[in-house]
């Protein structure tokens, strides 16, 4: 199941950075390229996932609570953690980011379907509809919290307000909210475009990715890859369970919580002076073990009856 959903964007990864090493994409194009997803396709993705969001099904407000109490205090408990342990500001916006950022719109939802049939994805998508504005605001607060060196309340407003993520994010909440519809050319347009975002994203990726910074940040790399892939789910799912979500919701809370860091995070790092690099790396990485922890999550929680 993991392995079905992960494979095709590992590809994508090995297609890129096959074009780079063929010299079909160069540096200045990678640049370019990586700053056209940032601020077009993927502020479009993001757009139309809110602006198709069906809140008049599934809709369940306890779950969609939680699941922004659980992607708060990832980020808050990851802060606290890495201001500790990590010394360069470049990285520590890049660590956190990795750690709590999940790719819930192209890993979670498949997986939830997969788990309990198309019936889920409504529960899926409405929680999607609200977290993803979420989490682009609390990654603009991290990475400009550690871009100057010191918090500028000022600077971190207008980077939030500026950000083309989260201003996608928060006009396809407003057209969803008002029902408001886009003239069908325009909607089927950007529906098209939409298509191109993920694939563009990871290919940008590979071309960037270079097998000499894993050595360099193994450290990280690791404490990365645990953090996102084993603490943060087991945190999330713990509590969940205690608090009596099961079934699909439990397995929306699982998808939010262990799926790998979003490849969204990489382009927005090198955006805002984040170290681009190590970025890219805890995608990728976060991407290829979770075909093995998504896995045992759910062995483990098919096995103790909780899904």
């Amino acid at each position: 199941m993991s392995f079905e959903v992960v494979a095709p964007l590992f590809l994508l990864l090995c297609v890129g950075f096959l074009l780079k090493r063929l010299h079909m994409i160069s540096e200045k194009t990678e640049k370019e390229l990586n700053n056209l997803v940032f601020r077009c396709f993927l502020p479009l993705l993001l757009f139309y996932n809110v602006y198709t969001t069906d809140l008049s099904t599934s809709f369940q407000p306890h779950l969609i609570l939680y699941s922004l109490l659980c992607m708060l205090f990832s980020c808050l408990l990851f802060f606290l953690f890495i201001v500790l342990t990590v010394k360069e500001n470049s990285k520590r916006g890049v660590m956190i980011q990795g750690m709590f950022r999940s790719n819930f719109v192209l890993f979670g939802l498949p997986v939830t379907i997969a788990l309990f049939g198309e019936a889920a994805s409504g529960v899926a998508s409405i929680v999607i509809g609200f977290v993803v504005p979420f989490i682009n605001i609390l990654s603009v607060i991290v990475l400009e919290i550690f871009r100057g060196g010191k918090i500028n309340g000022k600077k971190i407003l207008r980077g939030i307000v500026t950000n083309p993520l989260v201003i996608a994010s928060l006009l396809g909440a407003i057209l969803l909210l008002t029902g408001l519809k886009l003239p069908y050319v325009v909607e089927k347009a950007v529906s098209d475009l939409t298509k191109t975002a993920t694939p563009l994203a990871f290919v940008v990726l590979g071309s960037s990715f270079h097998f000499s910074d894993t050595k360099k940040y193994i450290r990280l790399l690791s404490t990365g890859v645990i953090g996102k892939l084993i603490v943060y789910p087991a945190m999330a799912v713990g509590v969940a369970i205690l608090l009596g979500f099961r079934n699909e919701q439990l397995a929306v809370i699982l998808a939010m919580s262990a799926s790998p860091t979003a490849v969204s995070s990489y382009t927005m790092a090198q955006q805002m002076d984040g170290d681009g690099p190590l970025a890219g790396q805890l995608v990728v990485f976060t991407t290829l073990f979770s075909i093995l922890t998504v896995f045992l999550w759910v062995f483990g929680l098919k096995q103790g009856g909780f899904m």
